[in-house]
């Protein structure tokens, strides 16, 4: 709510200087006195600004960290490979990210196929008809049996 009054009070502000401006050689000798006065007592009762203040940033400290940054910078004509180069600086850990998941996901579908070959491995090595496996008391067959 206070920015759209904010911004009212901005756009009306600057309609009162273009008007002033585009007047100021009409205006009476004491209206200029007075819009000068104004101008002062509004300026000394101005909030002073925030100043901002830096904070503090790590630098690294390693044997070589400081020459990571001017990698492609070695003279004027290199700025364009520099840009090309740092946009390439950003993909790598997003494709070594890919490429990582998509590892992971092979090992643990190649770990899901080795486990169903030994349970197939098991069945068929077992001394039990392929029906008993269909029949649905089979598990109460192993429950009692193991």
């Amino acid at each position: 709510m206070s920015n759209a009054l904010d911004q009212k009070e901005t756009e009306f502000a600057l309609k009162v200087r273009r008007a002033l401006d585009e007047n100021i050689n009409s205006l009476p000798a004491a209206s200029l006195d007075k819009l000068a006065a104004a101008r002062r007592m509004a300026i000394a009762r101005k909030k002073p600004e925030k100043v901002a203040v830096a904070a503090p940033v790590f630098a690294p400290s390693l044997a070589g960290a400081g020459a990571a940054g001017s990698l492609g910078a070695a003279g004027p004509g290199h700025a364009g490979k520099r840009g090309r180069f740092s946009r390439l600086a950003l993909a790598w850990p997003l494709l070594a990210l890919v490429i990582g998941l998509a590892g992971i996901a092979y090992w643990e579908d190649q770990q899901r196929t080795a486990e169903l070959a030994d349970i197939d491995a098991a069945m068929l090595s077992d001394n039990l008809p392929l029906d008993a496996y269909l029949d649905h008391g089979f598990n109460a067959y192993l429950t009692r049996n193991h």
